[in-house]
């Protein structure tokens, strides 16, 4: 682990934003799926909740290996459960879906803890999404073509919140609670010993600043311990 990657590691996890999700109502394309997750990487969201049976989601996360290593991903068998556990927290939720009430997606405030809808490319969102989401936003376009890849539209939405939230001030001091922190820090740092250590059921051990252990003989002894 080289300085300035851990340096670049603190960099990115101050600028995530805990009150900033993505939902998945029904994409099941690996590659839109994992679009999706790297554009969630890139505007500093640190969630995206996917809707899929578990089985079929174990499929993808075997396909799609690394895609989502700095995005945290929670599965769902209901939109509805996803949805009410997010209004839990809450969050405004905001779905891109064209109706009657629709607005332009800069005109919705991204400012207040938010959770994006984006549904399958060829049907949208569905109707219990479209029922339960507080705002509809659409992308307005002024050529032939009407309509986006599901990626790209989720890219331009996530886009516009993060330029909010820059203007806002919400970008820059660290917004993450300690302990997920701390987490995050280990798991990135140590993508591959971290999830041996969830496999064993281990505590991650605790590393400073740098990204160096505090205690590497107790870890070692305690892994080795796990292991036989």
């Amino acid at each position: 682990m080289t300085p300035d990657r851990v340096q670049r590691i603190h960099e990115v996890l101050k600028k995530r934003q805990p009150d900033l999700a993505l939902l998945t109502d029904g994409v099941h394309k690996p590659h839109n799926l994992s679009a999706i997750i790297r554009s969630c990487d890139a505007f500093a969201v640190n969630e995206v909740h996917v809707v899929w049976p578990k089985e079929e989601y174990r499929t993808f996360r075997g396909r799609a290996m690394g895609s989502q290593q700095f995005v945290t991903l929670n599965t769902h068998e209901r939109v509805s459960e996803a949805i009410a556990q997010q209004k839990a927290k809450g969050h405004q939720v905001v779905a891109a879906h064209f109706s009657q009430r629709a607005v332009p997606h800069y005109d919705i405030d991204f400012t207040v803890p938010t959770t994006v809808i984006m549904g399958a490319e060829k049907h949208g969102i569905s109707d219990t999404a479209a029922e339960l989401a507080d705002h509809h936003v659409l992308i307005p376009m002024e050529g032939m073509v009407q309509s986006l890849n599901v990626s790209v539209a989720a890219a331009l939405i996530l886009s516009e919140a993060l330029r909010q939230r820059q203007q806002a001030g919400l970008i820059g001091s660290r917004r993450i609670d300690d302990d997920t922190y701390q987490r995050l820090f280990f798991e990135w740092c140590y993508p591959d010993l971290a999830r041996r250590c969830q496999g064993k059921g281990l505590p991650y051990p605790d590393i400073d600043e740098n990204g160096d252990f505090v205690d590497p003989s107790a870890f070692s002894d305690a892994f080795n311990a796990h292991s036989k």
